[in-house]
């Protein structure tokens, strides 16, 4: 993942899904147009829910970094 700036970042590692997108929705709820979240998770399954909110059209996923211990997503709210 290239150093990338980001406006909130939330931290979900260790939650089981559904939680993860959840607290996702919510935080960006609480953003504006144009903000960039960085989502830090270690659920493998929310890899796929990251691709499902970003493909409707919403969110853009910006850049992405998977390890086998962590899960890092930067996504802009459009």
């Amino acid at each position: 993942m290239a150093t990338q700036n980001f406006d909130q970042e939330l931290n979900v590692s260790g939650l089981d899904c559904p939680l993860p997108i959840i607290r996702t929705k919510a935080a960006f709820a609480r953003m504006d147009s144009g903000q960039i979240l960085q989502i830090k998770a270690t659920n493998p399954e929310f890899t796929r829910e990251v691709r499902v909110l970003t493909a409707h059209g919403l969110y853009e996923l910006i850049d992405e970094s998977i390890t086998e211990q962590q899960l890092i997503y930067l996504v802009r709210k459009k």
